[in-house]
């Protein structure tokens, strides 16, 4: 295999990259999407072991056994996670996998300080040249703030650790910033002194500062933020792998991060203004961190205007329009399937039946799309939130499931903490009809006043057991 060989196929990777890119961007075209992803991978994968056999012929099958070791421990773990994760637990399944690779770009920046010679950047004994070095230095000290960040979003998405570092709440202490300037200032400084002599001391210590950076950025950051974190993280793994693409001189790295690295920042920003926060004060965290146990109290002594799921059935049955809103109570419950029959039993009724999609609802962006073209809802009857929030004031009946924060006509009073943020406008509608396990406040810690409205009935419970009963009680 020559060398031109290599570059056309890690072009036609390359390429495979961006369509699988552009085939994700909407749930029709996502299984070809993916379909170019892995074509894409695999190509790369077959072209770089090749690649051992051109360069290195004399230790090509040690170092080729190496490679389908870690492709074989890789795989498969990852083909187990893949099938065994919950849709409720895709986001810290992103974490993980950000994760891993900020501390791939780790090793192998390490790999290529202590043995430049063997990855092509220089002779034996030769120094490694400037731009290069500078290329390792911001490779490793991205990837090394990607895998400890990301490894305190997943603490913080899973729940289940009693760690404080890993609480949903955000960790604060006098001087915070400071203490993270100063580090990262210390981070910088140490990268330049590598940069500058090759001296593996300011580089080890400047990877230990980084390590420590991804921890303490994460930690004040609150729940709610968190799905804007894990988009962030994603852009940082991607950033990570085209640095060390350069260093390396390997175009389809380069490229394949540099898509990631974009596409994760073009999608926090997304986030971003839809929940009208700055990117910067995500970083600063503390969003909802407040949620105090007076509020949660408060709410439970208010009085609401509930009924059964046969009530709602009754209601519902009996609209002309029904718009329904899905939340992570949904994916929680898994009740996906379950709604998708009652849409169908009220289509059968007579009933127009529409889909409201929140950019953020869930807990990572397309969480809710992905769940309803799990249950083959058709697209045609999703509609992303500006599509949409004109309707709510002439809709006759919105069905609320496991949303909160998203549907708070809190935002609309500029003295809330959650003011300007867009939401789905269902407090217009005629009927609302929200279904929850308990009075619990959202993400953001707020009491929501949708539940008050004289137009709202509250129907608890599990998703999927409410909704299988409304679909029994649907004539």
């Amino acid at each position: 295999m020559s060398m031109d060989l290599v570059v056309l196929l890690y072009l036609v990777a390359s390429i495979c990259f961006i369509q699988a890119l552009k085939g994700l961007s909407h749930p029709a075209t996502s299984r070809q999407g993916n379909l170019f992803g892995m074509v894409g991978m695999a190509i790369a994968v077959f072209t770089t072991c090749a690649l051992f056999f051109m360069l290195k012929p004399e230790i090509a099958a040690m170092g080729l056994g190496w490679v389908l070791a870690g492709l074989v421990v890789g795989g498969g773990l990852g083909a187990v996670m893949a099938k065994r994760v919950e849709m409720t637990k895709m986001p810290e399944l992103v974490a993980f996998m950000h994760s891993m690779i900020g501390l791939a770009a780790v090793f192998i920046a390490i790999a290529c300080v202590a043995e430049p010679a063997a990855f092509g950047i220089v002779k034996p004994g030769e120094p490694i040249p400037f731009g290069n070095r500078f290329e390792l230095f911001v490779g490793t000290f991205v990837g090394a703030i990607t895998f400890s960040g990301s490894v305190i979003a997943f603490g913080k998405l899973s729940g289940k650790y009693k760690f404080r570092l890993f609480q949903g709440t955000p960790v604060l202490f006098p001087g915070q910033h400071m203490v993270n300037l100063a580090l990262g200032l210390g981070m910088v400084a140490l990268g330049l002194v590598f940069v500058s002599t090759q001296d593996w001391t300011p580089f080890l210590l400047m990877l230990g500062l980084a390590f420590v950076l991804g921890v303490l950025i994460i930690i004040p950051i609150g729940g709610a933020d968190m799905p804007v974190v894990v988009s962030m993280l994603n852009s940082y793994s991607g950033w990570a792998a085209a640095g060390i693409g350069f260093s390396l001189n390997n175009s389809m790295l380069i490229i394949a991060g540099s898509l990631v690295g974009s596409s994760g920042a073009i999608l926090s920003y997304i986030m971003c203004k839809a929940m009208n926060r700055s990117f910067i004060s995500v970083i600063l965290g503390g969003f909802g961190a407040e949620a105090s146990a007076a509020q949660e109290g408060g709410a439970a002594q208010r009085p609401v205007r509930s009924g059964s799921a046969d009530d709602a059935a009754f209601v519902m049955s009996h609209a002309e329009s029904v718009i329904i809103v899905p939340g992570y109570g949904l994916a929680v419950a898994r009740a996906q399937h379950a709604l998708q029959e009652l849409a169908h039993k009220l289509t059968e009724h007579g009933v127009s039946v529409k889909y409201a999609i929140h950019p953020v609802a869930g807990r990572m962006p397309g969480h809710m799309n992905v769940l309803l073209a799990e249950a083959e809802v058709p697209y045609d009857q999703v509609f992303e939130m500006e599509e949409i929030n004109g309707e709510f004031s002439t809709t006759d009946v919105v069905l609320v499931l496991g949303a909160n924060d998203v549907v708070n006509p809190a935002a609309k009073d500029p003295k809330s903490p959650i003011a300007g943020m867009p939401i789905l406008e269902v407090y217009k509608a005629r009927q609302v009809i929200v279904n929850k396990r308990s009075m619990a406040s959202g993400y953001a810690g707020l009491d929501n006043e949708l539940f008050y409205m004289d137009r709202t009935m509250m129907v608890f419970g599990d998703a999927k057991s409410v909704v299988e009963e409304m679909v029994r009680a649907v004539d």
